[in-house]
């Protein structure tokens, strides 16, 4: 079985979300003074590979600490289409997928790799991404998947500011992954996934560590 950590590193120079905080590790014990160590951490619940609850966008949606384990390991199909910025992945581009590969299979999860992640350092990286277009997110919703998920910052479109996408999604309760890494080391289009998130009581999302496994 070949293993592939699909995680970014939290740092605290991992590029942010504009208008969220920078992460902070604050030293607290050490072994000198206290015969150990141990820090505390400040960060938003979205930094770095992270998922997000339906509560994230709908009043009612199920939150973090409510996402039934089975939903967090998945059977994967990794759909690889290159994307510029700000440019859309298009139902058609899934479908043309699907006329090669087979059918999406309900209850599964559906992975993007566009290649926008080497952008990462850049400054346009959460301005510009590529994302899904709104007739993608509804055609996902009519296939009854499980988890949507990304290698760029957002499964929206950078230039989309009403996260029409996320709506879309998080109203029929499907989950969103963003900031998947090392996709391009997956050699097949069917893969397994685990998005495992802290279980955060009433959180709208959670870093995750994300493995991909194929057997």
């Amino acid at each position: 079985m070949k293993i592939i950590d699909h995680t970014l590193t939290v740092s605290e120079k991992i590029p942010t979300f504009p208008g969220s905080p920078k992460p902070h590790f604050i030293e607290w014990e050490t072994i000198a003074k206290d015969g150990y160590n141990l820090e505390l951490l400040f960060l938003s619940s979205h930094t770095g590979t992270h998922i997000d609850a339906p509560f994230h966008f709908v009043k009612n949606g199920k939150k973090i600490h409510e996402i039934l384990p089975e939903r967090l390991v998945n059977e994967a199909t990794l759909i690889k289409i290159k994307k510029k910025a700000n440019q859309p992945i298009l139902k058609t581009d899934i479908q043309k997928f699907e006329k090669k590969h087979g059918q999406i299979k309900p209850g599964t999860a559906v992975v993007f790799w566009t290649g926008w992640q080497k952008n990462l350092a850049e400054e346009f990286y959460f301005s510009k991404n590529p994302g899904l277009a709104v007739s993608a997110a509804k055609y996902l919703v009519s296939k009854k998947i499980n988890l949507v998920a990304i290698d760029s910052p957002s499964i929206d479109l950078g230039s989309d500011l009403k996260f029409s996408v996320h709506h879309i999604l998080a109203k029929n309760n499907i989950l969103i992954v963003e900031n998947l890494a090392n996709l391009e080391k997956i050699n097949s289009d069917k893969f397994h996934l685990i998005t495992s998130p802290l279980k955060l009581k009433n959180a709208t999302g959670s870093p995750i560590r994300a493995f991909g496994f194929i057997d």
